[in-house]
């Protein structure tokens, strides 16, 4: 439903481990882009959720068309497969536009975007992928570009060296980061409109997998929604993703039909649990849990009773274990949380708060 082709390299696929494959990943695969080419919304209206950004963005847009403008440039921030590229495509739909994607890491130098923006037409709308990763020449050339619409082309070398300026015309840049704190403040001051993508309730991406169930002609029942919705991260392109492999499960094992019962023994079927975490997150939790007494633990340290590389640990099971306060970082290490223990349904220790000595046991000191 809306989601974005994230074109930047996950840490997973960085390394070339076991994470790379991950159902709930939500950096887009082949099979992903594929698919969403078909399930993107056209419009404002059609887009569900990220209501505050939804209501702000059709002003500015709105706005633009009554003065008969080209649209601020705009930067969304957020994490992958919440929106981004699909709300660029809205943006130049909207404007009656065209649009050219592209990213930070395909810019490594000054000429490469000078040929990118000599080239675009008045009102186009360029979409620059991972923004923050864009070479720093580069960077320094599109400042002038947004502002004010020129860019001076370096001919020669050395002394002789000559800077031809190159009127450019007025365009909409929007750039999209997953971290927008690594974005020089120069570059961040000039957009016009800037908003960050904000992770999914339940129901909204229960909307998500209804719309995308109709879309693929997927018989689903309320509760089986809901249940998709449940493992989903607050990420609609992983709602997508587990819709289509539990589909895969009901017209294999099932009459089609995806009920609540049919989405969780599907899931089942993938590792995804009931909170959404996989195999990889579990693991790591057993890990800290059942090997090191809930921590505080060292990073690399809990890597290798995993049995992943440390960037595995900490850039793809970390995160998600943080924000669903299962995991917590602490200068000392990552110790586990009273709700890690909950959902692994063991005991913990007396020293952890809720275990022993919130029975009424007291610990060594007492306590």
């Amino acid at each position: 439903m809306n989601w974005d082709d994230t074109t930047g390299t996950p840490a997973s696929d960085r390394l070339g481990g076991p994470a790379a494959e991950r159902l709930v990943d939500s950096v887009a695969d082949r099979e992903d882009q594929a698919v969403e080419a078909a399930l993107r919304p056209k419009d404002l209206g059609e887009f569900i959720g990220q209501e505050k950004v939804r209501e702000q963005l059709d002003l500015v847009l709105r706005a633009a068309r009554a003065r008969g403008a080209t649209a601020d440039h705009v930067l969304l921030s957020g994490a992958p497969g919440l929106g981004k590229t699909t709300l660029s495509m809205i943006i130049a739909a909207e404007m009656g536009a065209p649009i050219r994607i592209t990213s930070g890491p395909a810019i490594q130098h000054a000429g490469d975007l000078a040929a990118i923006l000599s080239s675009l037409q008045e009102g186009e709308v360029l979409f620059l992928d991972e923004i923050h990763r864009m070479s720093r020449p580069a960077e320094e050339m599109l400042y002038m570009a947004m502002e004010d619409f020129r860019v001076d082309v370096i001919v020669g070398k050395g002394p002789g060296a000559t800077a031809i300026p190159l009127e450019l015309p007025p365009f909409t840049l929007v750039g999209a980061t997953t971290r927008a704190g690594l974005l020089p403040p120069p570059l961040r001051d000039r957009f016009g409109f800037t908003a960050h993508m904000e992770f999914y309730g339940p129901h909204e991406l229960q909307r998500v997998v209804h719309r995308s169930a109709h879309l693929l002609d997927v018989e689903i029942e309320p509760d089986g929604a809901a249940e998709i919705a449940g493992r989903s991260r607050g990420t609609p392109r992983i709602a997508n993703r587990l819709l289509r492999r539990v589909r895969d499960y009901a017209q294999v094992k099932a009459d089609g039909v995806i009920t609540r019962e049919i989405a969780a023994a599907a899931l089942a079927v993938y590792e995804v649990d009931a909170r959404g975490l996989d195999r990889l997150d579990r693991a790591v939790l057993q890990a800290l849990l059942k090997l090191f007494g809930g921590g505080p633990v060292g990073l690399s340290t809990l890597a290798v009773a995993v049995g992943e590389e440390r960037e595995t640990v900490e850039e793809v099971a970390e995160p998600f274990l943080v924000r669903e306060g299962l995991l917590a970082r602490t200068p000392r290490g990552r110790v586990a949380t009273p709700a890690a223990w909950a959902h692994l349904g063991l005991t913990p220790p007396p020293s952890v708060p809720g275990g022993a000595a919130g029975t009424g046991q007291q610990d060594l000191f007492g306590a």
